[in-house]
């Protein structure tokens, strides 16, 4: 097993071997140094350097890179210090993780702690939060609590989605095509219309071919084929200097295949992978073995819009938005062929088929914002709004006693209304010309009902609801001191929370079912965070966080086991302290190299909570409750998809050519994480030791064109990022090695 040293080495080694360069470079920074890089992580425009938290930005190279050979929003992971994607369902449903916070629910009314925010409008459900990445200025990450200006359910932090304004002059076109067949093209046009009206119209669409051998099956490559697009119109509307109103429509139009489970991926007693040959054999990516029925749908729609209005000594902002959804899913749980009773079954052993389906048949979200804040550039700086949120979703979930079965043997269907809203202030006051403080504070006020309807063979075999509801005041105080023109120094402290949550997931047992609604309370997060933001010399920047939270009455949820279930549990407390470090130099003109290091403890801290293990045959680590085989304690344990090391690593070089802009350039961009494991409990089976990936892109380009090679997963390193644990030892691996050609055309 590599270490953490070992591994961070061998970035090193790999970034300065491909020298390469930024994105946009122009854009970025100046020949003389780096460029300003300005967020709205405190809902004003304000230079990276001086907002008092922890906050990275993913632009420019960085997001060129991630995105080429149709990358989707989980190439994100690991990108920032702190920040893990990872998902069950593919790129329809990703799981965030800040500072080790998540929520690993694989069920779709799942509340998680990390936010996603697109243009100001907060994403909800968990199908929402795929909505993929284009025509986007840049991607802001907060980590840490954001219990104020954004609210609930932001204990971990918040993903940030900007998108290209209607008025931006940034026109281009680009297209790619690479390995597996794999076609991605992306555009963005627009500006003025006329005098007070601009206008935007940007798309994306991507696809693969089925390139995963399904061997159970006639025929070559059955599994893991997509087809996704996506669109965003807007328009702008300004009459006067003083008004602003833009008016945005999405769409978003998936067709594929479910993720493809293994069976029997990991090796009894230990987490090596093993193939479609059984324990032993060698794993081998495009092969699987497996007699399910397998399909993904999702449809996205949304309106919104954004009304600015500066009245003078503050300005008005309105956002109001709705959006909808549909999607259906369908997997091979079993990950497998056949069970154990019949002639054939594989790979290894599978004691019973698990064929399920969920689907969402409506998703309605609506969420309205005003909020007014001063216009001011100097003295006391204030913010204060109202927010509403009104969630309609609509689950059912089959289950299909054999795997080609196309009539479910039991129903479940559940209804979910939440409703929310919010009181929130802030007021930012300068003591004297080196130290400012900030203070705000927000109420919440949470209602959420879920009824569940279950019908068999037999007719109805359970029925039930459940409420929860709660209010609460979140806070945060933080202190910015300009110890130099170059240094500032912060600190910060800091309540979020996250609303109670319902759990009605089916729990299917053939042709009967268990009644599994759970409810769990609300939790709240006291996080303490410093650091340091320094400019060092006009070429390189240095940012610095410390931070330890206090996480109680910590919302986990208990997935798999022998019945497949995910029950919501509230654990005593979790305690985490960490750090997070980032570095971006430009040493000459044509090179800039960043790195990033982030540190994570994220551990249990309750001797009374117990879970029940696997169900398929793993060997669980954990103390066994007295008197109770097969439930486990989980006192201790560092939470699920949470690794302790992560970093990230960049470089960029570009060689002018000619008289005019071109250049030729070379950019890498890599990423290391620690150990994972991936339930509650510690087991032998359910974990990755670690997982780097990088990336190399390599081309010309000019003010007009860029035309390049790229490579994703260079070294085409196989992790497992998943697990399935209730029937075998059933897992998932990360995205393989993609390479193509991309070019880029600007107007």
């Amino acid at each position: 097993m590599r270490t953490f040293a070992t591994s961070f080495v061998a970035i090193a080694i790999a970034t300065t071997s491909f020298a390469a360069p930024a994105f946009a470079q122009d854009e970025a920074a100046a020949d003389e140094g780096l460029g300003e890089i300005v967020v709205t992580a405190q809902r004003r425009e304000e230079n990276l350097q001086d907002v008092p938290l922890s906050v990275d930005v993913v632009s420019g190279d960085k997001l060129a890179a991630i995105n080429s050979g149709g990358g989707d929003i989980r190439a994100l992971a690991g990108r920032v210090p702190s920040l893990n994607i990872e998902s069950s369902f593919g790129r329809t449903f990703p799981r965030f993780y800040i500072r080790g916070l998540g929520n690993t629910d694989f069920d779709l009314n799942a509340s998680q702690p990390v936010s996603l925010v697109y243009d100001d409008v907060v994403l909800e459900n968990p199908i929402l939060k795929g909505f993929p990445v284009f025509d986007v200025a840049r991607v802001e990450v907060l980590r840490g609590p954001q219990g104020t200006l954004f609210g609930r359910n932001t204990p971990a932090g918040i993903v940030k989605f900007e998108s290209a304004r209607p008025d931006s002059t940034s026109n281009y076109l680009k297209g790619s095509f690479g390995r597996f067949n794999s076609l991605a093209l992306e555009t963005g046009v627009g500006g003025q219309v006329s005098d007070s009206l601009s206008a935007r119209v940007s798309g994306q669409y991507q696809r693969r071919s089925d390139w995963v051998d399904n061997i159970a099956e006639p025929g070559k490559n059955n599994l893991e084929g997509y087809s996704d697009i996506a669109l965003r119109g807007q328009l702008q509307f300004a009459p006067t200097e003083d008004i602003k109103l833009r008016v945005a429509g999405q769409y978003r139009d998936f067709k594929g295949t479910a993720r493809v489970f293994r069976a029997n991926m990991f090796v009894p007693g230990s987490n090596d992978l093993s193939g479609v040959g059984g324990v032993g054999s060698d794993f081998e990516r495009d092969k699987v073995w497996t007699d399910g029925i397998n399909f993904q749908r999702l449809k996205l729609a949304s309106i919104s819009s954004t009304l600015e209005w500066d009245l003078g000594p503050a300005t008005l902002t309105s956002v109001t938005a709705w959006w909808m959804g549909k999607y259906r899913s369908r997997g091979d749980i079993d990950g497998g062929f056949g069970a154990a009773f019949l002639p054939v079954s594989g790979p290894g052993f599978i004691p019973f088929p698990a064929q399920s389906r969920d689907d969402v048949p409506d998703l309605d979200q609506v969420t309205q914002e005003v909020r007014l804040s001063s216009n001011n550039d100097e003295g006391l700086k204030w913010q204060a709004g109202v927010f509403y949120f009104d969630e309609d979703l609509a689950i059912a979930s089959y289950n299909y006693d054999n795997p080609q079965d196309t009539n479910e043997s039991v129903t479940a269907l559940q209804q979910q209304n939440s409703k929310a809203w919010g009181v929130f202030g802030s007021l930012t006051y300068p003591v004297s010309e080196q130290l400012s403080l900030t203070a705000g504070i927000r109420y919440n006020n949470d209602k959420r009902r879920l009824d569940v309807g279950r019908t068999g063979f037999f007719g109805a075999i359970g029925t039930g609801f459940a409420r929860v509801k709660d209010d609460n005041l979140t806070w945060d105080l933080s202190a910015t001191y300009e110890a130099s023109d170059d240094i500032n120094l912060y600190a910060r402290v800091a309540k979020g929370y996250r609303a109670p949550s319902i759990q009605g997931r089916a729990l299917f047992v053939f042709t009967t079912v268990q009644d599994a609604i759970s409810t769990a309370d609300s939790e709240t997060i006291l996080s303490f965070e410093g650091g340091v933001k320094a400019n060092l010399g006009g070429r390189s920047r240095f940012n610095l966080s410390v931070f330890k939270y206090d996480l109680k009455d910590a919302q986990l949820t208990a997935v798999g086991g022998a019945s497949n279930a995910a029950k919501l549990i509230n654990a005593d407390k979790v305690d985490g302290y960490g750090f997070e470090a980032e570095f971006e130099t430009r040493p000459v003109d044509n090179l800039v190299l960043t790195a990033g290091l982030s540190y994570n403890r994220a551990k249990i801290d309750d001797p009374n909570a117990f879970i029940t293990g696997c169900g398929g045959g793993c060997t669980v680590t954990d103390p066994v409750r007295p008197g109770s085989p097969g439930i486990y304690s989980i006192d201790g344990n560092q939470l699920p998809q949470a690794p302790k090391w992560s970093a990230n690593w960049t470089a960029g070089y570009g060689i002018p050519v000619g008289t005019g802009s071109g250049e030729v350039y070379v950019f890498t961009d890599w990423a290391y994480r620690s150990k994972v494991n991936f339930f509650l409990y510690t087991s032998e089976e359910f974990n990755d030791d670690h997982m780097l990936e990088g990336g190399l892109r390599a081309g010309y380009r000019s003010d007009r064109i860029d035309i390049a090679a790229f490579v994703r997963n260079i070294t085409n390193d196989v992790s497992a990022v998943g697990g399935i644990d209730f029937n075998n030892l059933t897992g998932f691996v990360n995205e393989p090695r993609i390479w193509g050609l991309e070019l880029g055309l600007k107007f």
